[in-house]
């Protein structure tokens, strides 16, 4: 039997809200300073989002020796940033192992935005954005731990 508006009303839909990170993997050799470029666009694809009043923070964790780093982000220009792991940090991560891969870890980009109606969040308010998570895996240098 069809009840005409009833069945169109007690489909199941699945919507999804919030925009997904970019999932990405890193590969950083150990003991070696390595920058990841991240560039913000407006939905054309080629205009920089103006990011100047953006603030960021980058961390990554080991979950083995549960250590978090916190790791520099620069700007330099709209709608570009830079993530650093430096030398200093990198050359402790998976210390003491040799193989390919010494250690995995988890990181993120977390943005502020402040509250300007363009971002959502309108008056004071600000938001929070996390546009980046990935792994980084750090592979295993010869010369610098021997």
């Amino acid at each position: 039997m069809n009840y005409g508006i009833i069945d169109i009303m007690c489909t199941p839909t699945t919507e999804k809200l919030g925009a997904t990170p970019a999932n990405i993997q890193w590969n950083v050799v150990r003991g070696d300073t390595a920058t990841l470029k991240v560039e913000f666009f407006e939905d054309d694809e080629t205009t920089p989002y103006e990011t100047t009043a953006w603030t960021f923070i980058a961390t990554s964790y080991d979950p083995v020796s549960d250590a978090l780093d916190l790791l520099t982000v620069e700007s330099y220009e709209d709608g570009v940033i830079y993530v650093i792991a430096k030398a200093n940090i990198t050359k402790n991560w998976g210390l003491g192992k040799y193989k390919p891969v010494v250690a995995e870890l988890r990181f993120d980009l977390q943005a502020t935005l402040p509250g300007d109606g363009v971002s959502g969040g309108g008056g004071d308010e600000v938001t929070k954005w996390t546009p980046v998570v990935g792994t980084i895996c750090v592979i295993g240098d010869v010369s610098g731990t021997l």
